[in-house]
């Protein structure tokens, strides 16, 4: 056999396996299933379940448990036959990250904590988001006389009369530091009585810090830490 041949074989050989273990190490991708024990990963580039769950679940106890403490037993409105009825108009989305799937989840654990709250209950959004459309009106304009008018008496045409208006606004604010970055996530909620106009406010916020890298990516770090 020719040696030179050979050579050019076991080398074309070699090459091809090592190419073939560096493309099956690049399309390898694992999961796991996150333990209800276990704390929520943190994202390295942006926000993400840790932060998101942290906001509502701090921002919607404080509040209703104010809401609780402040409640007049002589409150004229649907909630002296039952639970206080919210109408959870939605989220807005003030901060600098886009939100994708965590816009719709965000909405849902804010109506769920208020479905397990025991004094309130929510509107379902099907019977809100059909009332916006009815009365061709977006969430802002519910504050207005005629557009909260309009709304409430559609709402009660079909059995879902409420006592309250709910916004939420996220917004974030960042502070870079050379290659340390923090950004501060809050989220506000504003709940308005609609029988007497007056409301209240309380929000909750995340702070949360990156590192870049030397190879120019963002990794998470304890901003607050000494070693660093």
């Amino acid at each position: 056999m020719d040696r030179r041949a050979f050579v050019q074989g076991s080398v074309a050989g070699s090459l091809a396996a090592v190419a073939s273990m560096l493309t099956g190490c690049r399309g390898r991708q694992v999961a796991h299933v996150v333990d209800d024990s276990q704390s929520d990963m943190v994202g390295s580039h942006a926000a993400g379940a840790e932060t998101y769950n942290r906001l509502v679940a701090e921002s919607v106890a404080r509040l209703l448990s104010s809401q609780d403490q402040a409640f007049d037993p002589e409150f004229t409105g649907y909630g002296n036959e039952g639970p206080r009825r919210i109408c959870f108009v939605g989220i807005e989305n003030k901060s600098e990250e886009e939100m994708g799937g965590f816009k719709e989840q965000l909405y849902q654990e804010i109506d769920t904590s208020i479905s397990t709250s025991g004094n309130f209950r929510p509107i379902s959004r099907r019977y809100v988001e059909q009332g916006l459309q009815q009365c061709h009106l977006r969430p802002e304009q519910l504050l207005t006389p005629d557009g909260q008018r309009a709304f409430v008496a559609a709402m009660e045409q079909v059995g879902q009369p409420f006592d309250y208006l709910l916004y939420a606004t996220l917004t974030s604010g960042t502070t870079i530091n050379n290659k340390d970055k923090q950004r501060d996530y809050l989220l506000t909620l504003e709940l308005v009585n609609i029988h007497d106009g007056t409301y209240a406010k309380d929000s909750a916020k995340v702070r949360k810090g990156y590192h870049r890298s030397y190879l120019g990516k963002w990794r998470i770090y304890n901003p607050f830490s000494v070693e660093r």
